[in-house]
């Protein structure tokens, strides 16, 4: 910066933009507001169909979303302008300072342009006075001190201004479209990030290089700053795609063995590296857009660790996914590089894809903990776990989801295939246990009628379970044990089995009944399905009760029907996990017994995020009725899931505690039976409703039983259809 530029410097104009950011960052504050109270809330409570339901319900969202943003990067800017202000008004004040006290010892500063400068003493009588010359001496010490401390203002205000004006650049290039997330309390703290990754980006490009104590700090900063959209553009973009690559695979090749403390620095490293790309990828800068093109362009490119003796290098692909393991990659990243993983995956069949990712690999190994990350399905399927969007993409296509599936028999993708579906389905990424779940969506409820439809397939289908798929089996059942309830309910059942679904008749009888038969081979997955219903059944019984307008009709018979719909469910899993033929799959009592416990945890998040949210019919207004998060329909669907926890014991059951037997029908038709009447009893005390409590436990009872018995003719029936 120039000396006189900063000397006379008129900071003016900057205040009124400061001013003006200001006034704009309070405004989008109130929009922000109003988009999120009014416009987005509404939609959120209306009942959509057809192409609003896939157009103008993503639309607002994203729209709201956009205020959000534009507040968010409008208070960044106005920070970062009035910091930087600020910090050049100070170095302004501290300048002028010095050349005044340099002017009254005498001495001139002068600009000399191109940046440079000039302190020179006056020229006076007396200085050479002084025989010993030591005047002259101490006075040039004062034009040095004097340079150098208007020198170090000088580039401290070079460096305030420049740093800002590199963090406002980037925050501008993050969105192509719309604004940036990014968010900073002043220009020192945007500076910083940028810094920082610049360092890391350095460090990078000579892995060799990096002793463990430098992976160490590296780590260090990575976790501080992987959330960071400037550190993370940054980081990538000077790494540059295939340095990024290299820098994983010399990392993976040179630590191949890592035991103890080693191990666990790079599983961090691993994990914050992953979460730094994914940040990373919802840059739309120009930079940034190919950098994830030529990344994606790497998939087929073999990297060769220098120093490694291994004839074969790692697949770009390999090294790509083995990072998606953690954290939410963009959408839109995520769409293409999937599509070209897909496209190659399919070309080699379902029993080719082991040896087209696998076979001939022996000595890769990318991934610190479990797997070896040979499989670039896996990763690619965690990351899609994690952005449920891009998840719901990837399975529209039944010819990629059916190839999916069967590939399962020849890998061990299963279980990141299953979460990845479980996302897709839910609109919830998975880990997910703070967010609200979204209304099942027509194209959702089309993949998991798909799903179903292939384990359901004579011939095999079922074996998807044994597959690693079990457990999302019976999560999936458990977020759509409205629909489930439709197809036994069957059609106008909506005024009992209250859903937000767009479509809540589009799941198959037939193959409903033969995915739950099948679930309920997998310990995990019965525990799911037993928890979802349990839930689900609580929830309802909770609505009609407080809420008698919902159902035109007599109280009794909605009763009735929930408990005959609670029978009918639990039936097929008790039948099913007793039959001769499913229970092969089922390893003991203590491995379900394990699971009812362990899913216990998992449930308790269903209920906190409204996984079984439920809504009125449009017929009856339309009206959302609410949350069950904190509410008495909260308490009533929470209170059975610590009743499946907590093992609670059933009254004259000796020493067998509520559904810890799999293996006696009628002890497992009492725990349904019992489970919905302390259900029922839950929500007519919380809500005073005055119904004679001996005739309708007897009735529900009965209905409970009733539906039990019919589960086997549903069994029956769905195993006819298929021969």
């Amino acid at each position: 910066m120039d000396l006189d530029a900063l000397r006379h410097g008129n900071f003016a104009k900057l205040g009124e933009a400061v001013t003006d950011w200001e006034q704009m960052t309070k405004k989008l504050a109130e929009l922000e507001k109003d988009a999120e109270d009014n416009l987005k809330a509404k939609a959120d409570k209306a009942k959509w169909a057809g192409v609003n339901a896939t157009v103008s319900r993503e639309f607002i969202d994203k729209t709201a979303a956009e205020f959000a943003d534009a507040h968010t990067q409008a208070d960044s800017i106005t920070k970062i302008l009035s910091d930087t202000r600020g910090e050049l008004i100070g170095y302004r004040t501290q300048l002028n300072d010095a050349i005044k006290r340099a002017n009254d010892e005498n001495m001139t500063v002068v600009d000399t342009g191109g940046g440079t400068f000039t302190v020179m003493g006056n020229t006076r009588p007396d200085w050479s006075s002084d025989p010993s010359g030591k005047t002259g001496a101490t006075d040039q010490t004062k034009v040095d001190a004097y340079r150098k401390e208007i020198e170090g203002i000088l580039t401290k205000a070079t460096e305030s201004d420049s740093s800002a004006a590199k963090a406002l650049r980037l925050l501008v290039d993050q969105a192509e479209y719309g604004f940036s997330d990014a968010s900073y309390a002043d220009r020192d703290e945007a500076a910083k990030a940028v810094d920082a990754a610049e360092k890391l980006a350095r460090m990078a490009k000579n892995p060799d290089k990096m002793s463990l104590d430098d992976i160490a700090a590296f780590n260090r900063t990575m976790a501080q700053y992987h959330d960071d959209p400037l550190f993370a553009e940054q980081f990538a973009k000077n790494l540059g795609a295939k340095g990024t690559l290299r820098f994983w695979n010399a990392m993976a090749s040179r630590h191949a063995g890592a035991r103890g403390s080693e191990l666990d620095t790079m599983k961090d490293l691993q994990t914050n590296l992953g979460l730094t790309l994914a940040t990373a990828s919802f840059s739309d800068s120009d930079a940034m857009q190919h950098w994830k093109n030529d990344l994606i362009a790497e998939r087929n490119t073999s990297f060769h660790a220098a120093g490694s003796s291994n004839a074969v290098g790692a697949l770009g692909a390999q090294v790509i996914s083995s990072l998606m393991h953690q954290g939410q990659f963009d959408t839109e990243f995520l769409d293409d590089y999937r599509e070209k993983l897909f496209k190659a995956d399919k070309a080699a069949g379902d029993s080719g894809t082991h040896d087209l990712w696998t076979k001939g690999y022996d000595s890769v190994d990318l991934v610190f903990g479990d797997g070896n990350g040979r499989d670039p399905l896996e990763g690619l399927f965690d990351g899609l776990s994690h952005n449920p969007e891009a998840a719901e993409h990837a399975f529209a296509s039944k010819s990629d989801l059916d190839h999916m599936l069967g590939t399962t028999r020849f890998t061990d993708r299963g279980a990141s295939l299953g979460r990845a579906l479980e996302s897709a389905v839910t609109g919830i990424a998975d880990g997910d246990t703070s967010s609200m779940a979204p209304p099942h969506s027509a194209a959702q409820v089309k993949i998991m009628g798909n799903i179903m439809s292939a384990v359901a397939q004579p011939g095999g289908g079922a074996d998807l379970v044994t597959k690693g798929l079990g457990e999302s089996f019976g999560d999936m059942a458990a977020a759509y044990m409205p629909e489930i309830s439709h197809a036994f309910a069957g059609s106008e059942s909506e005024s009992v089995f209250l859903t937000k679904s767009e479509s809540p008749a589009g799941l198959d009888l037939t193959d409903v009944t033969r995915f739950l038969s099948a679930t309920s081979a997998d310990p995990a997955g019965r525990a799911g399905i037993i928890y979802g219903e349990s839930i689900y059944t609580g929830s309802l019984l909770q609505e009609h009760l407080s809420n008698p307008s919902l159902f035109d009709g007599d109280q009794k018979q909605v009763l009735e029907d929930i408990g005959r719909n609670a029978g009918i469910i639990e039936g097929i899993v008790g039948h099913s996990a007793a039959n001769a033929e499913v229970s092969t799959a089922v390893h003991n009592e203590t491995d379900y017994n394990d699971s009812l416990k362990q899913k216990g945890d998992v449930a308790k998040t269903w209920v906190n995020i409204a996984f079984t949210g439920l809504k009125l019919p449009e017929h009856l207004g339309g009206e959302a009725m609410g949350s069950v998060v904190g509410g008495a329909a909260g308490a009533v669907a929470g209170g059975a899931v610590d009743r499946l926890i907590e093992g609670q014991q059933l009254e004259g059951a000796r020493d067998q505690a509520l559904y810890q037997s799999s293996k006696d029908l009628f002890k497992m038709r009492d725990s349904v039976s019992q489970q919905t009447l302390w259900s029922v009893h839950d929500a007519l005390a919380r809500n005073h409703v005055d119904l004679p409590k001996d005739g309708i436990g007897d009735s529900v009872r009965q209905a409970v039983n009733d539906g039990w018995k019919d589960s086997d003719y549903y069994l029956n029936r769905s195993k006819d259809e298929y021969e």
